[in-house]
């Protein structure tokens, strides 16, 4: 059972990155998927959700029209596309799957149990 996130790095202020996320030997298709960060000294925070079906995503307000989370249920991937970073985003990304696959409240760690070993995001000025 295994979670691999990838992607991440040293980029400029401006610059974008993309990180995918790989499930093996778990549910996927039918489930949550989140990503979520933490920064030095700070709690692991929400990033980003989507549901099995695609129909809907969900952004903390702070990457809301700068990064976009997508999935390919065939892949057992979800993906962050993180376009124009600023140094406020530097964090490690960890992506994570939901524990059920109904009455997620999709922005709370806790509804997660299923998580990856995390990305460093470092964004220079």
């Amino acid at each position: 059972v295994q979670l691999q996130a990838s992607g991440g790095g040293l980029v400029q202020a401006g610059g974008s990155l993309r990180l995918p996320c790989v499930a093996s030997g778990l549910r996927f298709s039918n489930y949550y998927m989140g990503w979520f960060r933490q920064a030095p000294g700070k709690e692991r925070e929400f990033v980003a959700a989507i549901p099995g079906s695609s129909s809907n995503t969900y952004y903390a307000d702070s990457v809301r029209g700068r990064f976009a989370i997508s999935r390919d249920n065939a892949k057992n991937t979800t993906y962050l596309q993180m376009n124009s970073l600023n140094p406020e985003d530097t964090a490690v990304y960890y992506c994570a799957r939901a524990s059920r696959s109904f009455g997620v409240v999709y922005n709370l760690l806790r509804y997660y149990n299923y998580w990856g070993q995390g990305t460093q995001v470092t964004v220079s000025s």
